[in-house]
């Protein structure tokens, strides 16, 4: 099924012409249902693995080739995959050397800008983690790059896919809660008293390339509370606000139909725990949206009861509040309060659906669009939307002040100098086109 399009051949193309070319090209070639993809996997330990299993089952699917920059996890995940895969240490030399249709990217979010936006120059189709960006300008060179080469990009925010969620947006927008104007989500996790640890700075283990793991961000020396996973507790590289924050903020989005926040505050800091993190151990963040609703957002990693009554979002509406976990959601009636009757407005509700994996379902979302060049249920516009929330939320924290956002032409209005957070400097050789 594969067409060879060199990463470098496309560059020195440098016209939109070239790209419309390719992508006719490859949408005639994917025209038929019954042709398997080649798909390269860019990232495989932790998240990268996950999708590699998810993938492996679907008999149009054929995984060529992985990339990681750890030996070891990559030799790990190689003996998974039924056939022989070629293996890479550079994503790049992936891209030029391999015949590949699309590939599938789960690094760390630092990396998931430039290899997205190269992937799509060399006229591949792209299946990128969650959060889109680590930064908002990335996100939005990643939309000029997708439409610059007209390629399907599937932003691996999965609940996108999952028919519980899709029920609760058609029962929220059939007004059976009422007007919703807030709402809830948190992250929680008792960390006490150690958290991440706090390990000295060392050599890195053996098979793994540092330099090429830090890429674009400045270099420091290795340290094991960063890599390989607990990076998502480091400012430079992640959050936990994007890394739990945007599945929860683009539920509300999409069930409450909802673009952009326009006003942002965060509060919090490393109020207890003591370990190598450099983000907050305890966060709240209020976001108001011009339709007047609030979403509220909590992060506490030292205590661990639930803050909701069930489930990961809470949507509270006049007539009752609904809160949906995976594969259920429940509505808890509202009663009459000061100067009404405390008769409950609606009756209870709980819907159980299907018990499938979201993420598979995700994965098939974006095969079938690989082939019919339809555009996926979360495109690379919604995921840089609700990618956005989150960054806008970790600003506010690190200038300590509430926000007021511009989202046509995506700057901060009355904080100048909190739009210099909005990027930051790649170091050489890396650069964002």
């Amino acid at each position: 099924m594969a067409l060879k399009v060199s990463r470098r051949q496309f560059v020195q193309s440098g016209t939109l012409a070239a790209a419309g070319a390719v992508s006719a090209l490859v949408s005639s070639r994917a025209a038929g249902a019954n042709e398997r993809i080649r798909l390269g996997f860019i990232g495989v330990a932790n998240r990268g693995g996950q999708l590699l299993g998810c993938t492996t089952p679907f008999e149009d699917a054929e995984v060529v080739a992985l990339c990681d920059v750890y030996r070891p996890t990559i030799e790990k995940w190689a003996a998974s995959v039924p056939n022989t895969v070629a293996l890479y240490g550079d994503y790049r030399q992936m891209l030029e050397r391999e015949q590949l249709d699309a590939v599938v990217i789960a690094t760390p979010d630092h990396w998931h800008a430039l290899q997205t936006i190269d992937a799509c120059e060399a006229g591949l189709d792209v299946y990128v983690e969650k959060p889109l960006s680590i930064t908002v300008l990335e996100g939005r060179r990643m939309i000029e790059a997708v439409r610059r080469t007209n390629r399907v990009v599937q932003v691996g925010i999965q609940r996108r896919s999952c028919d519980t969620l899709a029920k609760v947006r058609d029962f929220v927008q059939a007004d059976k809660i009422g007007p919703v104007v807030v709402g809830r989500c948190c992250r929680v996790s008792n960390m006490w008293p150690d958290g991440i640890g706090n390990p000295p700075d060392s050599d890195p283990p053996a098979g793994l390339d540092w330099d090429m793991w830090l890429g674009p961000r400045p270099y420091r020396p290795f340290n094991a509370a960063i890599a390989p996973y607990n990076f998502r507790w480091h400012k430079e590289f992640s959050s936990q606000l994007a890394n739990w924050g945007v599945h929860y903020f683009d539920a509300f989005r999409m069930v409450l139909n909802e673009d952009v926040p326009t006003s942002i505050c965060a509060m919090g800091g490393r109020l207890l725990l003591d370990d190598a993190r450099s983000i907050p151990d305890t966060m709240e963040v209020v976001y108001a949206f011009p339709s007047r609703r609030m979403v509220h957002f909590s992060q506490y990693e030292t205590s661990s009861n639930p803050l909701l009554r069930s489930g990961m979002v809470e949507f509270r509406g006049t007539l009752g509040t609904l809160y949906y976990q995976g594969a259920r959601f429940e509505v808890v009636p509202e009663f009459g309060g000061q100067f009404h009757d405390r008769e409950k407005r609606m009756e209870p509700v709980e819907i159980k659906g299907e018990v499938n994996d979201p993420t598979a379902q995700h994965i098939r979302n974006f095969l079938d669009c690989v082939k019919s060049r339809e555009t996926p249920h979360c495109s690379i516009e919604e995921g840089h939307k609700s990618t956005t929330i989150a960054l806008l939320g970790n600003i506010s924290l690190e200038v300590g002040e509430r926000l007021e956002w511009d989202p046509v032409a995506e700057r901060i209005t009355n904080h100048e100098k909190a739009n210099e957070l909005l990027h930051y400097e790649y170091r050489e050789p890396w650069k964002l086109t």
